[in-house]
Parts: structure tokens; sequence; C-alpha cells
């Protein structure tokens, strides 16, 4: 970490000394293919002094020109990830978003990559819950931050599933990617978690243990829109997992109903005046949500495709009669 946090300072001063020069001498482009040059003449043993990557130093000093900053939170980050952020987000505020999260996280550079395609800046901590009634201040804060809106199942491609087991099955076969989206702490327990009370079988639909929330966090999926109805089953889940299976340790379980919409107005209704953490948050499979603008309405989509289909198969079938 010192290591490299000295090779991200010595990159920023020399980004700095190719600013001031540039302002002051009309460098050119030309000029850094010769700086690259010398510099790797001088120091052959030395990588990195590509003209390429003397360009990113010198937008990594245009971009943080406090050395302070770069000293203290900056430099803590690998140079790959630096000139990912500067490249991806033009933003001062999102982009310092990324680099504390990453920091905090430990993410790789393709993980960082994942994040940022996924806009998890908008998602986080965008979930309606009634954590702020339900649990003490500190740990209330600390859920919210926890939770996200909507979660993104793009992993799963571009299938709709219909029924909530096979969601839970598709989130299970890709249990990493679905870790990586639900955000960092979750450990995953089981699925179809058995319950028995009251002379009577239940299953939960995905259970997780929050390692720094020290709680377990009971996920129930759902196919459809979001139903008041589902509260009640998930707020009874809560209060078998807290009394089966929770330690004397645990902080109280959490409950997160994953549906595929919502009604805000109808969600705060449903969660106001239970005793109970539940969270209320959207999911998605749509990869064509992330194209651009432009280009999404020259996209068919699955209904356009699946009539397509039906009258080419129409077709077909009548030219073939005609033949007989």
């Amino acid at each position: 970490m010192a290591a490299n946090s000295a090779m991200v300072l010595l990159y920023w001063d020399i980004g700095r000394m190719i600013l001031d020069r540039q302002e002051r001498e009309g460098w050119g482009a030309k000029v850094i293919d010769r700086l690259s040059a010398d510099l790797r003449e001088a120091y052959p043993d030395m990588q990195g002094l590509s003209p390429r990557n003397l360009l990113h130093m010198r937008a990594f000093a245009a971009t943080y020109p406090d050395g302070q900053l770069v000293k203290q939170l900056v430099s803590q980050l690998p140079w790959g990830h630096l000139v990912r952020l500067i490249q991806r987000i033009k933003d001062q505020d999102i982009r310092h978003w990324y680099v504390k999260k990453t920091i905090e996280h430990g993410w790789s550079r393709n993980i960082l990559q994942m994040q940022i395609d996924a806009q998890a800046h908008k998602r986080q901590a965008k979930a309606l819950t009634n954590f702020m009634a339900t649990l003490p201040p500190a740990d209330s804060d600390m859920a919210e931050q926890v939770f996200k809106d909507p979660y993104l199942f793009d992993f799963l491609g571009t299938a709709d599933p219909r029924r909530e087991r096979e969601v839970e099955q598709a989130l299970v076969d890709h249990i990493q990617r679905f870790l990586i989206e639900l955000g960092n702490g979750f450990a995953f327990v089981g699925r179809q978690v058995h319950l028995e009370f009251s002379s009577r079988d239940y299953y939960l639909d995905l259970l997780f243990y929050h390692l720094k929330l020290r709680c377990y966090v009971v996920v129930e999926l759902k196919a459809v829109p979001f139903d008041p109805g589902f509260v009640g089953q998930i707020n009874m889940y809560l209060s078998a997992v807290d009394d089966l299976l929770r330690h004397h340790d645990d902080q109280p379980s959490i409950g997160l109903l994953l549906c595929r919409s919502k009604d805000r107005l109808v969600v705060e209704y449903a969660l106001r005046d239970l005793n109970r953490p539940i969270g209320v948050a959207g999911w998605e499979t749509k990869l064509v949500e992330k194209l651009p603008k432009e280009l999404k309405g020259s996209l068919p989509s699955v209904a356009e495709i699946e009539a397509e289909f039906t009258e080419h198969r129409q077709r077909s079938s009548r030219a073939r009669r005609r033949s007989r």
C-alpha cells in the first residue's frame, strides 16, 4: 500500500509538471512523446512511462488539483482504478463517492466497472423502509445504507421469470454476482430455509446474514407488483427467525421484499406502524434499460419479436401447404 501510494503521488507530480509546462510554455503532444522517451531512457527498469500513461497523469492532475486530497484519500487506490474513474465519471462528487466506496469495500477494477455500469450511486440507500422507526439511530443509519433500489439482476440474461421459484434458482445459480449486487457484508445462508412452528412448515425464499449489521436478513422474492399482504408474511418470518435462529448476540432480523414494481404511498402505509425493520425494493433484469436513449426506440420489444416470429412461422406454413 505504501509503494502504491508513493507511485500515485509520483504520477500526480509528473502530471502537475506537464500541466504547468503546457500552460507556461505551450507544450503539445509531441513534447509528451519526447518526455516519455527521455524518461524511459533514464529509468529503463521503470514501467508506466508511455505517452499514453503520461496523458493519464496529466488528466489525473487536472482532475485532482488538490494535492492534499490526493495524498490523504485518492492515493489509496491502485492506478488502474483511478484511470478508470477519470475516464468514466466526469462529475467530481459522483467520482468521490466511488473512490470512498472502493476503499471501503476493496472493489477490484472489474467490480468497480460493474458498479459504475450499474449506476450504484443512484440506487444506494433508496429502498423504502421503516428502519428509522424500528431500529436504534446508529443501526438504522447503517441499515439504510445497506439496501438499494432497484436491484439489477442483469446476469440473469434477458429472461423474464414469471414465478418466484424461477428467480430464486437463477439467483442461486449466479450467487457470486448476486452477492456483489446485494453489496458488501452479505453472507449467504440458504434458499428455501425450512422453519417449523405451530405444527406447520414454512420456507424462507432466501436467508442471509449481514456481517456488519450482525443480523439475519430475510429476502422474499416476488415476480409480481407489491401487495400489502406481502408485509404480513415477511413480518411473521422475521418473528420466527428471531425466535428460532437468532443468537442472543445478534441484532433483530431485517426483512427485504423484492418486487417487480411498487407504489410508494402503498408501501409507506403498509410499513408505517410495524415494529419490525422491513425494506421494500424493486428488481430488474432488462438490459435494454442501460442503452442510450437514442437507441432504445430502434430495438424491438420482446412482444414485437414474438409477433414477428409467429408471423414468420405462419407464412412458412402457408408456403409449404401451397407447395403441396
